[in-house]
């Protein structure tokens, strides 16, 4: 049988479009290689949201080269957001790909593939979205994680950041009928799933184009869904987020206490630069609302340092929101120029050494409150859903709030919801044990 293998950078959106890519080479009678030497078929989904995600494709390409000599019928594809801004520099740059498609047509990929092992060049990059680009959502998934499913309700971006090349590479907004996300949220629980994770570029405007459904309906027909166990989603534009959502949130006993927030800068000066709709105040609003109907609501954010213009005075606004809001989780990074966005040109105001400090002492702050959040925990009984065994035997898994938990339990235990114990809080992670008949709270 031939194999495939895939290498993905980037996002829950590339991961979930890695998995529908699977689902389209098993269904053409391919099987996942464990790596990537005994592949027939190697395909790259790419992210373009930093250059360095960038420069590791072209390095991983470097090493898939070498399959050509071992098998000289291998192909080997490139996809996703880089090829959607880049595909034909990246085909001059590696002339030995035989596929470059972008993130529309990924249901073309059999067509593709074909034209690919005929020996032609099977390059499609289309600009404008594909209005049967639905018929990706009719092909199986390939989950390594059998109890947790990404499932897509939206795709593109209508916001107009001056940092993102997202609007460039997925387009406009598009949201999913409800009927067929209830449909493939069925599917998945027929299959054994326990958590749903709802994913787009932007989730929380779903339903503004269909004109009918908001968000916080959705959130309500999912729940209603018999198997389904946890509900989780990201990620959502503060400009976005409602209070009927947070209700919802608050309201459904499925819906997990836990959310990804991005504030991208704590200065309002850069947030008007970055064109991102609300001010420092507006922000800290709703993180207020949430704590209101949530109070122990895990939150997670995005930052970038460093973005043009943003001076030392500017960097200390995003400190303090840090201290503010104490984040359980930050994904930060140093501003990266991307080609095609507004803010591309403009001129740094800081030299990379400083910027450098400023991300590597933000990080080093962050870690201290993560350590802090996570030392809360230690004691109390909490319920987590068991996702996998380790080969020591020891299980993972995740607590409603997105906490990494170890814990020593049996085989028979994965796929279920247990009460946990937590005897001990690391930085990144819980340990604990599982509790039998406990007669305690779980949070």
């Amino acid at each position: 049988m031939k194999k495939y293998y895939i290498r993905t950078f980037g996002c829950q959106m590339n991961i979930n479009d890695s998995q529908k890519m699977g689902g389209i080479l098993k269904t053409l009678g391919y099987e996942p290689a464990e790596n990537w030497e005994d592949a027939d078929v190697i395909l790259v989904n790419t992210c373009s949201v930093r250059e360095k995600p960038d420069q590791k494709v072209l390095s991983a390409l470097g090493d898939f080269k070498k399959i050509k000599k071992k098998n000289p019928d291998a192909v080997i594809g490139v996809c996703g957001c880089l090829a959607q801004r880049a595909g034909y520099e990246i085909l001059q740059k590696a002339p030995f790909i035989d596929m470059v498609f972008g993130t529309t047509n990924i249901h073309h990929l059999p067509k593709l593939l074909e034209e690919a092992q005929s020996g032609n060049k099977a390059v499609e990059i289309i600009e404008d979205i594909d209005e049967n680009e639905t018929e990706l959502d009719k092909y199986p998934v390939v989950r390594e994680n059998k109890y947790t499913a990404f499932v897509t309700i939206i795709r593109g971006c209508d916001k107009n950041c001056t940092y993102c090349i997202v609007p460039t590479t997925r387009g406009k907004e598009r949201s999913r009928r409800i009927g067929e996300i209830l449909q493939e949220v069925q599917y998945l629980v027929e299959d054994g799933v326990k958590e749903i994770h709802l994913i787009g570029q932007n989730v929380t405007a779903y339903g503004k184009d269909l004109g009918d459904v908001k968000f916080w309906e959705l959130l309500y027909a999912i729940n209603d869904i018999e198997g389904v166990e946890r509900i989780r989603f990201t990620t959502g534009h503060p400009r976005d987020l409602s209070e009927d959502v947070i209700k919802a949130m608050a309201d459904l006993p499925k819906v997990c206490e836990a959310l990804h927030l991005p504030i991208q800068a704590g200065s309002d000066r850069i947030l008007e630069a970055m064109d991102r709709g609300y001010t420092q105040k507006e922000y800290l609003q709703k993180i207020e609302l949430l704590r209101k109907y949530m109070p122990d609501i895990a939150l997670s954010t995005d930052i970038i340092v460093g973005f043009p213009g943003e001076t030392y005075e500017d960097y200390l606004e995003t400190i303090k929101v840090l201290k503010e809001v104490k984040y359980d989780q930050v994904f930060a990074f140093k501003y990266s120029p991307r080609p095609g966005t507004p803010a591309e040109n403009l001129p740094m105001t800081e030299d990379p050494k400083t910027l450098s400090k400023w991300l590597n002492d933000l990080i080093l702050m962050q870690k201290d409150i993560s350590f802090e959040k996570n030392l809360a925990y230690e004691g109390k009984v909490v319920e987590v859903l068991v996702e996998e065994q380790k080969e020591d035997g020891s299980l993972v898994g995740r607590t409603r709030t997105n906490k990494l938990v170890h814990l020593e339990g049996r085989n028979n235990l994965l796929g279920e919801l247990v009460n946990v114990k937590i005897t001990k809080a690391n930085r990144f992670s819980l340990e604990g044990k599982t509790l039998k008949d406990i007669n305690l709270t779980v949070i």
